[in-house]
């Protein structure tokens, strides 16, 4: 439960920020932080048992049938990522408390920040690969969500769409591969996964696996040629950055390529993708950091660069490289937030983060500017700080695996190294130098407790440095022990190897970086340039944007050629595809057999020809005379009620009449407000012989795929048999479901994941249909008073529907069917509380409530109903996605399956023993989700006329509709 806790408690925390005021910056940071804090308290005591080699766990059966459980697994890597995950979070809490502004919608960043990091450690502890890739996606929206944060600025929100493009196909792909890696494997399990390292590597399916997984890793990593995104990223406040670039998103590919390093290294593919990817991005992001003018910019592709290392080690497949990976992964975490924040308090307080503005901020912020200068040096490599060791581990890596014949990979690393020492040199140009005199502020050091984080992590950078041994080789040990195993190879971690090769490197980086900071600075005019040399050319982002804009075009002309903005020809097309595509499947046609005479019931047959009759009829009336096609269409209804019934199946019967009855009154409300249709004979128009045409190609189109369908129903009868499981539900639903109604029980037991899936999409139905009739503004014509409600004669014309049902000619209905909505609502919960062992249940129950309040607004009217009727639909949806979701939960916390049902007997007063399963809790979140959707729907429909009586008061339009017919 520790694990569960752990990746829970953000998102729960995301949820009470979002309810938050707006304004209660210090009430946002201060749950941020203690989530962080508390996450913190629960990682560290484990130390002891992790570094021992053990494995914390926490699984929960999901799919057992298909390898898929919810597993959370904390070794030593693991551990290691959680720590950084958490502190790094606690840290950026309390930078952003005096970051933001408090103009700023602050209760949606914090809320989006502990939804990241949820995200972030679900990711690293989970212990299934289906499950990763969930957690994987999202990191994706969540960093969407943090990206476009001030999404009224463009650069956020293309930066925004551009990262989340990227990141989401890669986790597609990711995806596929890790389906790949199970199908190999036998299992999705990742301890099963990472023992399959020989049968994987062995297998054919091993390259496809390989390419779809290191897509997967390279896309969120930023690496070459994905590593456009990042970059544009740095329009997310500059909290956002520095958790994204230290210790979360980016980070999360590295991760995922040291976690599956046991299965997919140690082959020749393995070192070209994931080590050319490597030293290709930490060249190309090296090389192009020098030449950006923006602070956050250069160190966007400082973190490309430094990506690009670690990928290079990874891709190296030697133990010391791995080694060498995650301390320097650790080392990056840790001066690359505290330059991030360093960057922030400097645009914070100078308005600007324009390098060509810059100049002279030590005078004025001496502080933050020698903190930012110790950071930069750790980028760079300098002696005594924590970079400088994992930069000659990975010298010496290089080295190693050239030997004596290829100083190929050497060079490159010794280029990076140069141009990091170059890119770190002009990020700390800005402090030196006469002092700027025309930046947007006055600068001044920042809050005390603004600038503690970058302290603390500038206090790790010296303490890493000068004393790595104690102060992280324990935990760099056990994290890498947690990969390699016994593999695990002996290294020592110390400031002074002797003069050896990697030292030697070392000096050649830093005295090269200064020369060619020096030359860049005086003779080619670095302040000045707008773009790299060379590289400016190969715009990823231009051609991010260019396959964006095709693939625009593309839809564009498959909507052109295949769309149409009336129904008609799209109905068209469908029907053509349904006649033509099961000829394309079954051609040549099979025979089909004779079914044997049965004695037919002409009561049974009467009935059909009644429903038959009356779609018929609906399909002729639809055009033009609305009302009695939408009559009919309740008669075919009612026919199909009817059949449930006479078929025994009284609880599809009784489910089917509820739904027409609330469709037909919902419909009948939305009809008012459509502009009437008129004949061509009262408009006196002779119809072209074309559409005459048009009209006969259409019924024979409708009547063969009316034929078609029929052949298709008469061959499925005419078929065998197959095996039914009904036989199995009708055993089973007392004894495994608590219920002797069958029908009950598989809706809210055996398959109440399918039901909490279709009270679900109910809910978004009913969500979208409300935001659309917010918009919606009926035609001038739909909006009178129709002429059969404007007779003179009638008294009732000139009373409101809440004076008629009061006082007027609808008092005695009015007064009965208030009366009538507590019996109603008995009926409800009477067919609600029977609905497992007898016809009933919440779906039903819920309709019939909605249908007490259907006819209180349909004979009072909607201001007399909500003013003395609290209607709230969607706390009613809320409540009924929340009790069904919160059920299935509930087996969770006993260790069940989700929605496992039990059963439990209570012995009641007066009452006596009853039994109370708890599915009941499931349908009764069905019961309010039905209810909510349906009065949802309602409201919306009924404030139309709201609206319309305010037009129609206002004089805007005519009184009345002078037509035959006003629906």
């Amino acid at each position: 439960m520790l694990l569960l806790t752990l990746v829970l408690v953000p998102f729960i925390g995301s949820i009470i920020a979002a309810c938050l005021p707006a304004n209660a910056r210090n009430g946002e940071a201060v749950l941020t932080g203690a989530i962080a804090l508390f996450g913190l308290l629960l990682t560290a005591p484990l130390y002891p048992q992790i570094s021992g080699g053990a494995i914390e766990r926490y699984q929960a059966e999901w799919l057992p049938g298909y390898g898929v459980s919810f597993a959370l697994r904390m070794d030593g890597l693991a551990w290691l990522f959680v720590m950084l995950v958490l502190l790094i979070g606690l840290l950026v809490a309390l930078y952003a408390r005096y970051y933001m502004s408090p103009a700023d919608p602050v209760q949606r960043f914090f809320s989006f920040l502990l939804a990241f990091m949820g995200s972030m450690l679900g990711v690293v502890l989970s212990g299934n690969l289906i499950q990763l890739v969930v957690f994987w996606e999202l990191t994706s929206l969540t960093s969407l969500l943090l990206i476009g944060y001030w999404h009224h600025r463009i650069d956020a929100r293309r930066g925004a769409r551009m990262a989340f493009t990227v990141t989401a196909t890669g986790g597609l792909c990711l995806l596929v591969g890790v389906l790949v890696l199970g199908h190999i494997a036998g299992s999705y399990e990742l301890d099963a996964v990472l023992a399959a390292g020989d049968k994987v590597r062995a297998h054919s399916l091993y390259v496809v696996a390989l390419v779809l997984v290191a897509l997967g890793a390279l896309t969120k990593s930023a690496q070459f040629p994905f590593h456009f995104w990042l970059p544009h990223a740095m329009a997310a406040p500059t909290p956002v950055s520095a958790y994204l670039h230290s210790a979360t998103m980016v980070k999360a590919g590295v991760f995922l390529l040291m976690r599956l390093w046991p299965t997919l290294s140690g082959t020749p593919e393995w070192t070209w993708i994931i080590a050319g990817a490597g030293t290709c991005t930490m060249l190309v992001g090296s090389f192009l950091a020098i030449f950006q003018h923006d602070l956050k910019g250069l160190l966007a592709y400082s973190t490309i660069s430094h990506l690009g290392l670690i990928t290079v080690l990874l891709g190296l497949g030697t133990p010391l490289a791995l080694v060498a990976a995650v301390f320097h992964t650790l080392n990056h975490a840790i001066f690359k937030a505290s330059l991030f924040m360093a960057a922030g308090i400097i645009d914070h307080e100078t308005g600007t983060r324009d390098m060509r503005q810059l100049r002279g901020l030590y005078r004025m912020l001496p502080y933050t500017s020698t903190l930012a200068i110790v950071a930069s040096a750790a980028m760079a490599g300098v002696p005594l700080l924590n970079g400088f060791l994992s930069k000659e581990m990975f010298f010496a890596e290089t080295a190693l695996v050239g030997g004596t014949e290829d100083w190929n990979m050497s060079i490159a690393a010794v280029a990076m190294g140069i141009f990091s020492v170059t890119y770190s040199l002009r990020f700390i140009s800005v402090f030196f130098g006469q002092p700027a005199r025309d930046l947007p502020r006055v600068p001044h050091e920042p809050p005390r407790w603004m600038r503690f984080p970058v302290e603390f992590l500038v206090l790790l950078c010296l303490v890493v440095g000068a004393v790595p041994g104690p102060s992280v080789g324990p935990i760099l040990h056990m994290a890498v022990v947690s990969v390699l195993g016994q593999a695990t190879p002996a290294y020592e971690l110390a400031v002074w190897h002797g003069i050896n090769l990697p030292l030697l490197m070392s000096i050649v980086a830093l005295v090269g970086g200064i020369a060619i900071y020096i030359v860049l600075r005086k003779y080619y005019g670095l302040l000045q340039s707008d773009q790299a040399p060379v590289l400016y050319r190969f715009n990823g982002a231009r051609m991010y944007e260019r396959i964006m804009t095709y693939l625009q075009l593309g839809a564009s002309s498959l909507v052109k050629w295949l769309g149409a903005q009336r129904l008609q020809p799209q109905l068209l097309l469908m029907m053509l595809m349904l006649v033509g595509a099961p000829l394309l499947l079954v051609w040549p046609l099979p025979v089909l057999s004779a079914m044997p005479r049965t004695e037919i019931d002409p009561l049974f047959a009467l009935m059909w020809f009644i429903g038959a009759a009356c779609a018929i009829a609906a399909a002729w009336q639809a055009k033009y005379h609305r009302l009695a096609a939408l009559i009919l269409v309740g008669g075919t209804g009612i026919v199909t009620s009817l059949s449930f019934l006479w078929l025994s199946a009284p609880d599809l019967a009784l489910t089917q009449l509820m739904v027409e009855t609330v469709t037909t009154v919902l419909i009948l409300l939305g009809l008012r407000w459509l502009p009437p249709r008129i004949t061509p004979r009262e408009l006196n128009i002779d119809v072209p012989r074309r559409v005459w045409l048009r009209r006969a190609r259409d019924l024979l189109i409708a009547v063969a795929g009316g034929l078609g369908m029929a052949a298709v129903s008469y061959a499925v009868l005419v078929r065998p048999p197959p095996q039914s499981i009904g036989d199995f539900f009708l055993l089973h639903s007392l004894s495994g479901g608590g219920g002797t109604n069958a029908v009950n029980v598989l809706l809210v037991d055996f398959r109440g994941f399918d039901t909490m899936g279709e009270i679900t999409v109910l809910a978004i139905v009913a969500l979208t249909v409300y935001a659309l009739l917010r918009r919606f503004r009926p035609a001038p014509e739909s909006i009178a008073v129709p002429i059969q409600q404007a007779n003179d004669v009638d008294p009732a014309v000139g009373q409101a529907p809440d004076e008629q049902a009061n006082s007027g000619y609808l008092m005695v209905g009015g007064v009965y069917l208030r009366f009538l909505l507590p019996f109603m609502m008995v009926v409800a919960v009477y067919f609600f509380l029977r609905g497992h062992n007898l016809p009933g249940g919440g779906f039903v129950a819920g309709l019939i409530f909605a249908v007490a309040i259907i006819t209180q607004y349909m004979l009072a009217g909607t201001n007399w109903v909500e003013s003395h009727i609290r209607v709230r639909p969607h706390d009613w949806i809320a409540c009924g996605l929340a009790a069904a979701c919160l059920t299935g939960l509930g087996a969770w916390v006993f260790g069940y399956p989700f929605l496992t049902s039990h059963t439990s007997h209570l012995t009641l007063p007066l009452l006596g023993e009853i039994h109370v399963p708890s599915a009941f809790f499931f349908d009764l979140g069905v019961f309010l989700a039905v209810v909510g959707t349906t009065m949802l729907i309602l409201v919306a429909l009924a404030h139309q006329s709201i609206r319309g009586h305010r037009l129609t008061a206002g004089g805007a339009i005519p009184e009345t509709v002078s037509t035959k017919e006003a629906i």
